[in-house]
C-alpha cells in the first residue's frame, strides 16, 4: 500500500485551474432554498439530459418506437448489466 501524501499547494492550483470561479451570490440563493426547492434545478438539468439522449437515438434508430428509444435511454443510464442465462 501506497502512503498518502498532502498536496502542495502548486499541486492544488495545478488542479483546479481552468475552474470557474465560485458565484458566491447563487451559492447564497440556493442556500436559502428549501431542500425541496433544492432538488429542482438537477431534477430539470437530468431530465433536459434525457431529452437530448432521446432525440439522438431517435436520430440513430429512426425506425424505433417511442418506447424502444425510452427503453435505450434507460440501459445506456443504468449501470448496471443484465444477464441472460
Amino acid at each position: 500500500m501506497t502512503e498518502k501524501k498532502p498536496l502542495t499547494p502548486e499541486e492544488i492550483s495545478a488542479l483546479v485551474d481552468g475552474f470557474d470561479p465560485i458565484d458566491w451570490v447563487q451559492l447564497e440563493l440556493i442556500a436559502k432554498l428549501s431542500p425541496a426547492k433544492r432538488i429542482i434545478p438537477p431534477l430539470l438539468a437530468q431530465e433536459f439530459s434525457m431529452a437530448a439522449l432521446r432525440g439522438t437515438f431517435h436520430k440513430k434508430f429512426p425506425n424505433l418506437s417511442m418506447s424502444e428509444i425510452n427503453m435505450k435511454v434507460l440501459a445506456y443510464l443504468t449501470p448496471v448489466r443484465m444477464e441472460t442465462r
